[in-house]
This record gives structure tokens, sequence and C-alpha cells, in this order.
């Protein structure tokens, strides 16, 4: 049965990084036989220029009746004026929410040829294979009471709430455990369970869905000790779970690791295993439109739409093997470029990963 795919290329260079994966997706779709069919929606930005919100109705309606969602980037700066539930990054936001995408996996991978171009050691970073599972609809992004408003006196006070629920974080560190169970067997928790009641939660239910899983070792890490140990010695790692806001700040600073931002992809997913599948970085739109973006954290995240929403693993090896074959070729992006590597643009190093698919 054909699975369909929405494609959603958003603002600054995701048009140019999506429609390198488009390329392949194309390629696997009439070269090797993937069956599949694509569309198209408006998300972020380009969305509310033309329809005046950040997640049309129809956009929605589409990414709930496809197999996968495909995403480039969202934001940039001519949105920021706008009243912060109007701007682009609502939409990302309103797609996980809407789509019960509560889990994120954000592998920070190395890959040999570029060992280089961490800002670490090579004999620090070299082998690096991390995966940081991240809870994505719950948090303090999500949590109410939110907004800024006016004390009695007049000053201003903003206010966020950190809240989870113990489901949401018993199934958030289930799928850690069974991803673990694939890799090295080692999961750390990281929370903040020495001054915030809420991560003291988090660690006793991890404590919990651990003893359900006695194959696997559990270890806990505070958030700003999971910081430094990332750049000292990260390869202590396997994976790490953690809530919202956690995860998205580790997840960052372990793409610095891998050499580039450009390089990792993600994938989204819900209790059934659909997922929308999108690079870590951000729309960059100081580099928009200049063919210069490195597109291959966008192609890798159609190789793990290919593992975990497709059911079609073997592809996504090609897509991977492809992926390598290419930056053995010494072929570079400005962002991963090194001494002896010759520079490439955004559609070149797309190309250039369709011909080694074969």
């Amino acid at each position: 049965m054909s699975k369909n795919i929405l494609i959603l290329a958003g603002d600054g260079i995701g048009p140019e990084i999506v429609n390198e994966a488009v390329k392949v997706l194309a390629r696997l779709r009439d070269g090797f036989g993937l069956d599949i069919a694509m569309d198209e929606a408006l998300v972020g930005g380009e969305a509310i220029d033309a329809t005046g919100v950040p997640l049309p109705e129809a956009t929605l309606n589409l990414a709930r009746e496809a197999d996968a969602v495909l995403l480039g980037a969202v934001g940039g700066p001519k949105w920021e004026p706008l009243p912060i539930e109007r701007r682009p990054e609502k939409g990302l936001l309103g797609l996980r929410s809407g789509l019960g995408l509560f889990a994120n996996l954000r592998p920070a991978l190395l890959y040999p040829q570029l060992a280089d171009a961490s800002t670490l050691r090579p004999e620090v970073v070299a082998g690096l294979d991390i995966l940081i599972v991240r809870e994505l609809t719950g948090g303090i992004y999500f949590g109410q009471p939110r907004g800024v408003h006016r004390r009695e006196d007049g000053e201003r006070v903003g206010v966020n709430t950190l809240i989870y629920s113990e489901s949401e974080i018993r199934r958030i560190c289930r799928v850690a455990f069974e991803v673990a169970r694939q890799r090295g067997r080692r999961v750390c928790s990281v929370d903040k369970a020495n001054v915030l009641e809420c991560t003291e939660l988090w660690r006793a239910v991890a404590i919990e869905v651990g003893s359900e899983f006695p194959d696997v070792e559990l270890s806990h890490m505070y958030v700003d000790n999971a910081a430094m140990q990332l750049v000292r010695r990260p390869k202590q790692f396997d994976v790490i779970v953690t809530d919202n806001m956690f995860g998205d700040i580790l997840s960052d600073a372990a793409a610095m690791l891998t050499g580039s931002i450009g390089m990792l992809p993600s994938a989204s997913l819900d209790a059934h295993g659909k997922g929308m599948y999108e690079p870590i970085h951000g729309s960059a739109p100081d580099i928009a439109g200049k063919g210069v973006a490195n597109p291959l954290a966008t192609i890798l995240s159609v190789a793990m739409m290919l593992r975990y929403s497709l059911g079609a693993p073997e592809t996504a090896e090609r897509v991977e093997r492809a992926v390598s074959a290419v930056l053995d070729a010494g072929l570079r992006t400005a962002d991963i470029l090194s001494p002896g590597m010759r520079q490439v643009g955004t559609a070149e190093m797309g190309d250039a990963v369709v011909a080694a698919l074969g």
C-alpha cells in the first residue's frame, strides 16, 4: 500500500534543504520501488503570509491523514514583531500537539570523516553515538498558566509553568528504554530533582519504569552536570531521556560535538510510530536563498522516516550509506568544510547523495 508523505518546506533555508530531500525520495520511488506519494502544504511564516495563521487547519488535516511528515524549518526575523501566539514557531508546536508527537528522537552521531570538524579534540568525540529522547508535548513549553501580566503595583511579571503528569513521564521513559535495548542498553535520565519537584517526580517514575527493563542500566544526572559532561566526556552516554526544555538545550549542545548542527536529523513520533521528521537546526535566515545550506540533516531525517514510519529499514540504510559515500568523496558544505575537502552548495550536495544511491 502506498504511503503518503506530507512535505512542509517552511521558511528560511527550509525550501532549499527540503528540495534536496525530495530529490532523494523521488529517486527511491522511481529507481528502487519505494511506494510513496507526496503532497505539500504551508506552515510557519509562509503560512502566516498566505493565510494569517502559522498552522492552517488544512495543513493540520493533511498532516493527520499522512503516514509521515517531512518539515524543513520555520521562523525568521520578519515575523518576530508578531504576538507570540501568531509567530511561526506556534505552527511547529501546533503540529506536535495536534499529532500527538510526544517522543522526539535526536541522534548525535559523529561520522568518522568529520572528526576534524568538531570543536572538541578528535580523541574526545571519535566514535560518538548518542541518542537523546526528548519529551515533546508537555513541560514548560505547554504548561498553564503562562503569559505576561501586570501586578497591582504595575510591575510586569512573566509566568511559565513546568508541569508533567505521571503518565507523560512514564510513556517517554518507556520509549527510551525500548530504543536502548537496540543500542548499548544504557539510559541516563536527566532532571533537576534537587530543586524542582516536577523533576523529582520525573526521577521517581524513571526508576519505576526502569524496573521493567532489568537488562537496561539506568543512571541519573542533573541537567547542569549533563551539559558539562557532554563536552567533557560525551562518549559515556548511550541514550539520554529528559523533558522538553532540557532536551531542547542538550540536543543542540550535542549537535556541535558532531561538527555541525547541519548534520543532525530528528524524529518526532506518536504512540503508533507515525512521525514528523526534520533537521534539528533552524531556518538560518542569514543564509537563506544563497544555496549554501547543508541538506544532509534533512536527508538523514528521510532515513529516520524510512526506518520508523515507513517500515523500510534497508532503504534507510541505503540513504545513510549514500551520505557516508559522499563524505568519503570529500564533498563538504561550508559548515563542515576542512582543509583538503571540496566545498559544494546545497543542490550539488543533494545531487551527490542521489547519485550515490545507485
